[in-house]
């Protein structure tokens, strides 16, 4: 098994772990799908997100949830753990948040479809949730993409 991880280039699952202080997309990692003829959803959710506001320095919690519909390469769920607390010291604002999450997962998978939400708590008195998501260009997942943005609510 851990001579598997070391032919997809897999370096995190395993190890001893070291977690990133900032920002830092290079510590994820993709392995391939064992099932790239099925069409079916992966789904992770992290109720302990925390970042930054850009402009107070404050920190902000939020709940993460990514779904998405893998092709060839799939995303390393513990990789995904340490990149998605690389923001804890990161200022960024929810919606650049979301849309940086989702458009570095797919840099690194180039998955059939994919949404990303962020479930903001309030700040204020007024809770933001962004939601962002992408379909494949020219496939049935660009419909997906814009039936599913239309019915968001």
């Amino acid at each position: 098994m851990e001579n598997d991880r070391k032919k997809e280039g897999l370096s995190a699952l395993g190890r001893e772990t070291a977690y990133p202080f900032d920002y830092n997309p290079q510590v994820l990692e993709a392995f391939n799908n064992l099932n790239p003829d099925n069409d079916y959803w992966v789904r992770f959710n992290c109720p302990e997100f925390t970042t930054l506001c850009p402009i107070t320095g404050q920190p902000d919690f939020a709940e993460i949830r990514i779904s998405y519909i893998p092709d060839v390469k799939m995303v390393e769920s513990k990789s995904l753990k340490l990149y998605l607390g690389s923001f804890r010291n990161h200022g960024g604002f929810h919606e650049d948040t979301v849309n940086t999450i989702m458009k570095d997962l797919i840099r690194l998978m180039d998955p059939k479809y994919i949404e990303v939400t962020g479930f903001f708590t309030p700040r204020g008195g007024i809770s933001i949730y962004p939601y962002a998501n992408y379909g494949r260009p020219g496939t049935r997942f660009e419909s997906l993409a814009e039936k599913r943005f239309e019915m968001h609510e």
